[in-house]
């Protein structure tokens, strides 16, 4: 069961091209967002999807190939964990993240 704990999967598009930091300590840095989509029928009978968007961040080598392959609108599985994290903006206020930090990465589609 401890495998169980903090796993995160997640299908979805990417929602812009992926952002790739490199780090002065020679680390590669990948940051896109994904969207799932949920179909589902309202009240009225009428089909209806919800998009939900999700932060996503990679290291290291699944960072070289996300930097190497993946662009906007590619579908992906992921397989990670979730983080969060707390910054203080430029004007003085504490702003939080959540993260999904992806371990496995399959490239689905064409």
């Amino acid at each position: 069961m401890n495998a169980l704990r903090n796993k995160v999967q997640l299908i979805g598009h990417l929602g812009q091209d992926p952002e790739i930091i490199n780090l002065d300590s020679g680390k590669k840095l990948a940051k896109f967002s994904l969207a799932t989509n949920e179909i589902y029928r309202n009240e009225q009978g009428e089909k209806t999807t919800e998009t939900q968007w999700h932060n996503v961040v990679a290291w290291g080598k699944t960072a070289d190939i996300i930097e190497q392959y993946l662009v906007k609108g590619n579908e992906v599985a992921i397989e990670g964990k979730l983080t969060h994290r707390s910054y203080e903006s430029k004007e003085g206020d504490k702003r939080y993240i959540t993260e999904v930090r992806c371990n496995e990465l399959l490239m689905l589609g064409k």
